[in-house]
């Protein structure tokens, strides 16, 4: 863990610093997508929607986050 209270965790692939106590749904916030639109898989375990908002992100997690898009 750092001493600057931010954690590292890895999202689709990328290194990235987050505040200590950021859910996993303010995670999928702050990369511009909406929390309802995303499937979320931290450290190879699917995270259900309806639990993204109490799931903290922990140092050194690592997030595949895809979104869905639609069209025809």
């Amino acid at each position: 863990m750092s001493l600057d209270s931010t954690l590292a965790v890895r999202v689709n692939g990328e290194h990235r610093r987050v505040a200590q106590g950021t859910s996993v749904a303010q995670l999928v916030r702050e990369i511009g997508l909406d929390p309802a639109r995303v499937a979320v898989e931290r450290n190879l375990e699917i995270v259900p929607r309806a639990t993204l908002e109490e799931v903290a992100v922990a140092d050194g997690d690592s997030y595949e986050i895809v979104h869905f898009v639609g069209g025809g």
